[in-house]
């Protein structure tokens, strides 16, 4: 039998709590978890068998059955992220994973279709995933829009800074004060995931529990400020450090230089899309950078509806023609009207464009190149220099100056 004819056979359903055997099983082999991995983390079958009760409770897990045997898998979380203050419902992947047996009759790329037009009924206009292989999902219209930097200092390089009048408290992994104030730090944060339950549960997945969270507090009892991180080996591994204000960015550096006697390193990671050392007074550190966070628009004509573009002081037309290597409904011209602060959408099909486009600015974009452009990750004129998309000089500086400056923080991994 070849594999056209065993694709014929095959059952696409979605995913129940009495499939998390399979679940587990497709999982650990694709991404080649081991018994040892586990004990490292403190896991046994058993528990990391029951932590993904929650994802099939509360994500939609989509799959291809032989037989009743899952061969291939793909699971869609419900998530909402920041974009430029504005609140988009974002359908975060995970758990994408093919039995090699199977690859090659398409399996995934029809998951992946199922997915996204799930996405779309559900208002989920953007999508993210952390990608095993970007040049995969780059052909599927998911493009980088975050970076993961991580730094290595010194004892003697951290930061000297000032005396503040709050304090730092040691509280629990779920403490309501940690909950509100990431809340809050994501509501004024371009790029960063709003945490519901099922984020923080992937947030707290694999950690080991010598993790420690401590909150600062300002004066007024205020929580303004936190950090999760890991003595180890003579070594401070900070997972997270976030802050509202300065006074809190001291407060936190303060109670890290306070366990000096205890570490010859800090190590951790940074998401803010800026450099460590430059901040640093001695900025001889090592510092590297590497892709992080994939995203893809879902549905140009909701994403664009919704989109905070910067307003102008005068009237122009801006007319997108996209291509979409996935999605059909993508295919389309979409002509914005800018008038002062206001922004109107008409959208046509590709073969109407003749009798419309005049006095509009022409941006010909891929899905990808329009998604990283409109997240932040780079702006239209290095994209423009670069072969990303095709546009004449007046257009990059309208799309200048209506594209809102600021790079995502996305520190989350599901």
């Amino acid at each position: 039998m070849n594999k056209t004819q065993i694709k014929k056979q095959l059952i696409l359903r979605q995913l129940n709590a009495n499939d998390i055997e399979e679940f587990n099983e497709l999982l650990r082999y694709a991404f080649q978890v081991t018994e040892k991995d586990l004990l490292h983390f403190g896991w046994n079958n058993a528990e990391i068998k029951q932590s993904k009760y929650p994802i099939l409770q509360n994500a939609y897990v989509l799959g291809w059955f032989n037989k009743n045997k899952l061969i291939s898998q793909i699971a869609l979380y419900p998530m909402k992220m920041n974009i430029y203050n504005k609140i988009f419902d974002m359908g975060g992947i995970t758990g994408v994973a093919t039995y090699p047996e199977y690859s090659g009759i398409g399996l995934m790329a029809d998951l992946m279709k199922e997915i996204l037009s799930t996405m779309r009924n559900n208002k989920q206009s953007i999508s993210c995933l952390y990608p095993y292989s970007i040049p995969y999902y780059r052909s599927r219209g998911w493009e980088i829009i975050s970076d993961r930097m991580t730094f290595s200092i010194a004892d003697h390089q951290t930061p000297k800074v000032p005396k503040v009048d709050g304090m730092m408290q040691r509280v629990e992994y779920d403490n309501k004060d940690l909950i509100a104030l990431h809340n809050e730090f994501a509501k004024q944060t371009h790029g960063c995931l709003i945490r519901d339950k099922l984020a923080w549960g992937e947030y707290w997945r694999w950690d080991v529990e010598d993790e420690v969270v401590a909150i600062y507090y300002d004066t007024n009892n205020k929580p303004t400020g936190y950090i999760v991180y890991l003595l180890e080996n003579d070594i401070f591994k900070i997972k997270e450090l976030i802050y509202l204000n300065k006074e809190a960015q001291y407060g936190i550096w303060g109670y890290i230089n306070a366990h000096k006697s205890m570490f010859d390193k800090v190590k951790g990671a940074n998401y803010s899309n800026h450099n460590l050392a430059f901040l640093l007074e001695d900025g001889h550190i090592k510092e590297t950078t590497r892709p992080y966070i994939m995203a893809r628009i879902v549905d140009v004509e909701q994403f664009l509806i919704k989109y905070p573009f910067d307003s102008i002081n005068f009237e122009t037309k801006l007319c997108f023609i996209v291509n979409d290597p996935l999605l059909d409904w993508n295919e389309k011209v979409f002509i914005l009207h800018f008038i002062g602060d206001k922004t109107n959408l008409q959208v046509i099909k590709n073969g109407d464009i003749v009798n419309i486009i005049q006095d509009t600015h022409i941006i010909k974009i891929d899905i990808q190149t329009l998604t990283t452009m409109l997240l932040g990750y780079k702006r239209p004129l290095y994209l423009r220099q670069i072969g990303r998309f095709e546009a004449d000089d007046k257009t990059i500086d309208i799309l200048e100056e209506v594209i809102p400056e600021g790079k995502a923080y996305f520190s989350d991994y599901f």
